[in-house]
């Protein structure tokens, strides 16, 4: 939803991002896709010391059930007229970066990987797109998609904004496209954003979950926030979920902490997932005030999410510093196999001028949360490659430019007991004269000393660039064998938005060319400004693949009525293992 990035406390711009005004079947809606871009850290607050609550949670309801395709389910949301977004981003960053060499830097390449190599495309269809939110919206035109994917036992979600579809693994449609608050059991009106989901391999669970700002009449934010955690134990996730609300307003009520500035909402609402609990890290802004009050970190009962019990236990740990500047955009990671904690990473940049550290953090007795109880939260700062702010995004056919994002930590993974962990970045490819967007990415060892991180260190890192060409919005995953891989949007002067990715086998130190999974069919609207805000990878439950899911520009079919805000998402399977 909004988009903050790290620069000097106090500044506050209104950037308004994308207005569409429709009025169907007397349903008037003010609308913006992910809907005000923030940026910049407005008013950082915060005591050196995290504090820790815990709570509980109760059913807030049931979401529909998607058995039967829809063509049209229906919804609205609102964007109060009253919003103020916080700060003013960076359009460029890093100076230092401005001379950096990726370690390879060939231009994207179609030539597909032979069946016999991991990176071979197994998979390769057309997700939701702005067509299928338009349609589920009243004719309402969003950006960007912020994009969610999950996978399991043969089905394929994928929520974005604001629709939703499920799909099988072959690409074929079960149900759908839904109005994506159909899923969270929100009203048709209602405002919602940010949506992610995970399927937990152990419990055969779906978990997603979505940001939500209440409204009043008037069509203005009112004063209060929650997250939604959908939960669906069924092996078919077009059954219903059952769906809790997690108070985000922190103004005192509710049991809530009272934190400067609120009422607050929890900004991208970022997924993690270990065998104890679900984790949820949101960045916290006031809904009427320029207060940015930080990373707040929740652990949620897994056991009890999975049972739909009556009351489900929380902790939230608030307060949170490191590096000497609030935190911002901590990770949870999705931990696949063993794990001795749950660990996070987040980038920090706090003057947006680049930066060469990550905060590597581990949330300890998480079997805690379930009885009550309070874990342990540290953190600790380590040494990095450096990263900066990328430059926006050249694209083929238009002087408009892609918003590529900041330099926040983007989806991070635990597994072998490593982080693996991706963000954006400038940088200048190899061979290139020009800055453009790429990818920084990092492995990550941590270590425990009792109940609290010991130390960490980075086992491994590198760039991936693509000559003449700018990669947004990147998300990693990695098997149990050693293969990663990264997805990206691919663009430039040469090249409509396209969906792409590099892998990295278990035998080499970087990754690979760039390639192309599906090329964009023409330039993203001019008069839009926003792409992204993330992409979404994950790892098959068979652990032979990952899916991977991005934004890119699609057949005309799949575009808006007007081709405006004409984006779609792109999904495909990538072999981890050859033959």
């Amino acid at each position: 939803m909004l988009f903050a990035s790290r620069r000097n406390p106090g500044t506050v711009t209104l950037r308004h991002v994308v207005t569409s005004v429709a009025i169907i079947a007397g349903v008037s809606a003010v609308l913006a896709g992910s809907f005000f871009a923030v940026v910049g850290r407005a008013h950082a607050t915060g005591s050196p010391q995290s504090h820790a609550r815990a709570g509980v949670l109760s059913p807030a309801g049931v979401s529909g059930d998607f058995s039967q395709t829809a063509s049209a389910s229906a919804s609205a949301a609102h964007v109060p007229a009253s919003f103020v977004a916080k700060g003013v981003r960076h359009t460029q960053g890093g100076q230092a970066l401005r001379s950096a060499q990726a370690a390879h830097g060939p231009a994207a390449t179609d030539s597909p990987l032979n069946d016999q190599q991991p990176g071979a495309l197994l998979t390769n269809f057309n997700g939701v797109s702005s067509l299928d939110s338009e349609v589920t919206n009243f004719g309402a035109k969003f950006e960007p998609p912020d994009q969610g994917l999950c996978v399991g036992n043969g089905y394929v979600v994928e929520p974005v904004n604001s629709a939703f579809s499920v799909y099988r693994t072959n690409g074929k449609l079960v149900a759908g496209p839904f109005n994506v608050n159909v899923l969270f059991n929100e009203g048709l009106t209602e405002f919602t954003s940010d949506p992610r989901c995970t399927f937990d391999k152990a419990t055969h669970t779906w978990f997603a979950v979505i940001l939500f700002i209440a409204t009043t009449p008037d069509g203005n934010f009112g004063n209060s926030a929650h997250t939604d955690i959908a939960v669906n134990t069924n092996s078919n996730p077009a059954t219903p979920w059952t769906v809790y609300q997690l108070d985000a307003t922190d103004d005192g009520t509710n049991g809530t902490p009272s934190h400067p500035g609120c009422p607050c909402f929890g900004d991208q609402p970022r997924l993690g997932i270990d065998s104890q609990n679900i984790y949820i890290s949101t960045d916290e802004f006031s809904i009427n005030g320029p207060e940015f009050n930080g990373t707040q970190i929740y652990a949620v009962s897994k056991a009890n999410l999975i049972h739909h019990a009556k009351t489900v236990h929380f902790v939230q740990f608030d307060n949170l510093s490191i590096g000497g500047d609030i935190a911002f955009g901590v990770q949870p990671a999705l931990t696949t196999g063993p794990a001795d904690a749950e660990y996070f990473l987040n980038s920090l940049d706090p003057d947006g001028t680049g930066d060469n550290r990550l905060g590597v953090w581990a949330l300890t007795n998480g079997q805690k949360v379930s009885q009550g109880g309070m874990p342990t939260l540290s953190s600790v700062v380590i040494q990095s490659e450096a990263y900066g702010i990328p430059p926006a995004a050249i694209q083929k056919g238009s002087a408009s430019t892609l918003d590529s994002g900041d330099d926040r930590m983007q989806q991070v993974q635990f597994i072998n007991g490593n982080l693996w962990g991706a963000l954006g970045t400038i940088i200048t490819p190899k061979g290139d004269t020009t800055s453009r967007a790429g990818v920084a990415w990092f492995t990550v060892k941590p270590r425990l000393s009792g109940k609290m991180i010991g130390g960490a260190s980075v086992r491994s890192q590198g760039y991936v660039a693509s000559r003449g060409n700018y990669l947004l919005y990147p998300a990693i995953q990695a098997s149990g064998n050693g293969v990663a891989a990264i997805v990206v949007t691919l663009s430039g002067a040469g090249t409509f938005p396209s969906a792409a990715y590099t892998v990295m086998s278990a035998n080499q130190q970087g990754f690979g060319a760039v390639h192309v999974a599906a090329r964009g069919t023409g330039p993203y609207d001019p008069n839009a400004t926003r792409w992204g805000d993330y992409s979404w990878a994950t790892l098959d439950p068979d652990h032979n693949s990952f899916w991977m899911a991005t934004e890119y520009i699609p057949p005309k079919a799949s575009q808006t009525t007007t081709r405006e805000r004409n984006w779609g998402t792109r999904v495909f399977q990538v072999a981890a293992v050859g033959d």
